[in-house]
């Protein structure tokens, strides 16, 4: 299925085929330990369910000291 995927560092906007939610990271060569998926303003884990035509995000996780 295609996906829009908007990611917030580079502000880039991207269609990718994904099947699953591990895919989003593949194919975006991302790293998902330090990434946060965001659909319709909620937070989205492995365990969502991936739909055609979704819209998501990717937020970068912020952490400091």
């Amino acid at each position: 299925m295609k996906i829009t995927v908007f990611l917030e560092r580079t502000k880039e906007t991207r269609e990718i085929e994904v099947s699953k939610y591990e895919d989003i990271f593949s194919r975006l060569n991302l790293n998902k330990e330090a990434m946060l998926i965001i659909r319709n303003n909620q937070l989205i884990t492995e365990k969502t369910e991936i739909h055609d035509n979704d819209k998501i995000t990717i937020l970068p996780v912020i952490s400091g000291g």
